[in-house]
């Protein structure tokens, strides 16, 4: 067994929260394909996707695009984790999801126990459409649950109802899914504690193995992001951080534990591609608007349908643009990204200018990091971004 190999195995073994994992995370690599369609937006979403109440779609014509991609792509090794997100992954047949898969392989082969995760929508569910995607390989979903009251589910613009989460998680374990993940968002002015703190209990209660959970954010150009602009209530920055701090508590004593800020497992469930990626590791990206990350080089992928199948139809890669990171970009990368990791990230130069800075010092004499078993630490996550950026400041000289 290769030591990738026997780094990759001790995900099933270690805690999810160890040092351990963390920097094998950092060899790991992985792939993320982007399935765009949705039955309608979400107000407050940005993310690149096609509204089929608007626009009819050619699902078929857009995965043969995706399994072009991939032909085109260079080899980073064996894949350790394949993500298949969206828009809406669940809403497109199984048997183009299996093709991805399939195409993957052939073109990168899977290291042993790799993870294939897949994002669902409770309303596409069906046991028929569950037995298809394990068949098709998956081993891992991740479910848009999002609250359990039907009122604020409502007011994010979801589609199911909070009725039927029990029956779909208990139908996903059944179908032979080995860690199922729900997604939840908190903070939005028209959920009340009370409604909060329901979901969190009965979220507990359907013994999944991973959350996810996102404070409710205001985008320029979004539904939400325009009606905030007209006078609505925002989101409160108080309020969400009590939520998350009333999650955290409940999950943890569950045996749920964080992670990274917004994600939380049980041991053996930590999601290895989120690890991946936070731990500053190399992926590609297929599919429209897709990011990767591999030898030093970031790219992205049109964001409009027509550039993107324009694009793959005259045998190019659909870039919208690339940027080389020399060796202190991405130090200063894998330090903002590790950060966010329950273990921290490693002292490289990069982090210990960081710490000498005066922004880092002042964050070190506050509590707010610390250096622990050459790591640096984030002892209060809900100021993770404030921190990231300030890391980001780093200047030249410094490294």
């Amino acid at each position: 067994m290769s030591d990738r190999q026997a780094d990759k195995s001790i995900a099933r073994t270690l805690p999810a929260r160890d040092p351990l994992l963390a920097d094998a995370a950092h060899e790991w690599k992985s792939a993320y394909i982007h399935i765009p369609f949705c039955r309608r937006r979400c107000p407050y979403c940005d993310f690149a996707i096609v509204d089929e109440s608007a626009v009819r779609s050619d699902h078929a014509r857009y995965a043969e695009a995706v399994l072009a991609e991939i032909e085109m792509e260079e080899g980073i090794g064996r894949l350790d984790a394949v993500n298949v997100g969206g828009g809406t992954p669940s809403l497109i047949d199984p048997a183009h999801l299996a093709d991805m898969l399939d195409a993957l392989e052939r073109r990168f082969a899977f290291a042993p126990d790799v993870e294939r995760s897949l994002e669902i929508n409770p309303e596409d569910w069906t046991v028929e459409r569950a037995d298809a995607w394990v068949a098709a390989g998956f081993d891992r979903i991740s479910i848009g649950l999002q609250s359990l009251d039907d009122e604020v589910l409502g007011d994010l613009g979801r589609m199911h109802r909070a009725s039927i989460i029990a029956e779909v998680v208990s139908e996903a374990r059944a179908a032979g899914f080995r860690s199922i993940n729900v997604d939840l968002i908190f903070g939005h002015p028209g959920e009340p504690a009370a409604s909060w703190r329901s979901t969190v209990d009965r979220v507990m209660d359907l013994d999944v193995d991973h959350v996810s959970t996102y404070a409710l954010t205001v985008e320029a150009g979004t539904e939400l992001g325009r009606s905030v602009s007209d006078g609505a209530p925002a989101p409160d920055d108080d309020v969400q951080a009590e939520r998350y701090e009333h999650f955290v508590a409940a999950a943890s004593s569950r045996g749920i534990v964080a992670y990274e800020v917004s994600n939380h497992a049980r041991d053996g469930h930590a999601c290895r591609y989120n690890l991946s990626t936070w731990a500053h590791g190399e992926y590609l990206g297929f599919g429209l608007a897709a990011h990767d990350h591999r030898w030093g080089i970031r790219g992205r992928n049109h964001r409009r349908m027509d550039r993107y199948v324009e694009d793959i139809d005259a045998g190019r890669r659909p870039r919208l643009g690339t940027e080389t990171l020399d060796r202190r970009d991405q130090e200063r990368d894998r330090l903002m990204l590790g950060l966010r990791l329950a273990a921290g990230t490693p002292m490289t130069d990069t982090a210990e200018a960081f710490v000498r800075s005066e922004a880092g010092a002042r964050f070190v004499d506050a509590g707010v990091i610390r250096i622990e078993g050459g790591r640096l630490v984030l002892s209060n996550p809900l100021v993770a971004d404030a921190v990231a950026r300030e890391a980001l400041s780093v200047s030249a000289s410094d490294c």
